[in-house]
């Protein structure tokens, strides 16, 4: 189950916010990734906001991505507000890269 998990967080650091040059995973917008036994996924993440203009399609890309990968049987993804996103949540090398 950890190899899987590892192949599913691969896959999220392939997506990347549109406006901002960092995949979703380093920027923090990922909360969290499961596995359970029969392999079914369970995904909370965020966005940067509410009002963010890819709420509708990424969710959906990293449902899509996670559903490419051999092994996996299906994909619960939850779309959470709480607690909301700030830029404490993101990665030291995602601060690197934005110069924060």
């Amino acid at each position: 189950m950890d190899e899987l998990k590892e192949k599913i967080i691969l896959e999220i650091k392939k997506i990347y916010d549109p406006e901002i040059p960092v995949n979703i995973y380093e920027l923090g917008l990922i909360y969290k990734v499961e596995v359970d036994e029969k392999n079914k996924v369970s995904v909370e993440m965020t966005l940067t906001s509410p009002n963010c203009p890819v709420a509708e399609s990424l969710p959906n890309n990293v449902k899509e991505n996670i559903m490419k990968i051999a092994g996996v049987t299906d994909v619960d993804l939850k779309l959470v507000w709480d607690p909301p996103w700030s830029k404490d949540k993101m990665t030291e090398a995602a601060k690197l890269e934005l110069n924060l």
